[in-house]
């Protein structure tokens, strides 16, 4: 497969992981999210959670294995280290988690499942094929082959098909996730203070991990994105509380 093809995102046409098993990427540990989340401590402390210089270097195959992890199944391919010459011009110029240089998987994994249903690998690569996407698709060969480069914690090359997997795999957790968090705001489970409070904490690890992908955003972006939720919230509210008193008429 040439450097500069492209994999369209069309999940009917998803190819088996590079291993042979078949499916979506599904980490089978019911992580519960079981603490609330409070990152309301700085972002240096934050960051230096996850690159902490302690443990040893998580390699090859073992890179997306933490106990519980299906990523232990989506082995890398191991390429020789590329040339500086053979690395793409916009693969050079890449910049976003230059925050994480030093980060080892492991860690990084652990902060992520800690606080999302997302696994490192699918984080990084959900980001990559977002920015790495044309008009045609997405650049998934690119985005395997220089996958190390890319991203500071990711230490083997991948395949388009393990690059595809991924992605796919972070879309369905997303949406499953909306889900689960639509069903506990409408089932009458949560007060109105309470979801507030589960939304400022989803807010608060949103931006942090947009702070260490490098997106900056400002005060007026942070309050729009605030406002837009905000406004959702209050028809998920109002759709609820109809539909309650519609059953008890």
């Amino acid at each position: 497969m040439d450097g500069n093809e492209t994999v369209d995102r069309s999940d009917a046409d998803r190819p088996e992981r590079s291993d042979g098993a078949a499916g979506t990427d599904d980490d089978s540990s019911d992580d519960d999210a079981e603490s609330a989340t409070n990152v309301d401590e700085s972002a240096v402390d934050a960051t230096e959670s996850v690159t902490d210089g302690g443990g040893p270097v998580v390699d090859g195959d073992q890179q997306a294995a933490p106990a519980g992890d299906d990523d232990a199944s989506m082995p890398g391919v191991p390429d020789p280290e590329p040339q500086e010459n053979d690395v793409p011009e916009d693969v050079q110029k890449y910049a976003r988690f230059t925050k994480m240089d030093g980060a080892q998987y492991d860690r990084v994994n652990e902060f992520l499942r800690d606080r999302t249903y997302v696994t490192a690998r699918e984080w990084a690569i959900a980001r990559l094929c977002s920015d790495f996407r044309t008009e045609t698709g997405v650049e998934m060969t690119k985005i395997g082959e220089n996958l190390p480069e890319l991203v500071p914690f990711m230490t083997d090359t991948y395949t388009p098909q393990a690059v595809n997997q991924a992605r796919a795999s972070f879309e369905e957790k997303v949406r499953k996730a909306g889900a689960t968090f639509l069903y506990g705001a409408m089932c009458d489970f949560f007060t109105a203070e309470e979801l507030d409070d589960v939304m400022y904490e989803s807010t608060e690890v949103a931006k942090f991990l947009l702070e260490v992908e490098g997106v900056d955003l400002s005060v007026e972006e942070e309050l729009e994105a605030e406002d837009r939720i905000s406004s959702v919230m209050r028809e998920v509210r109002e759709a609820s509380e109809e539909l309650r008193e519609r059953d008890e008429s």
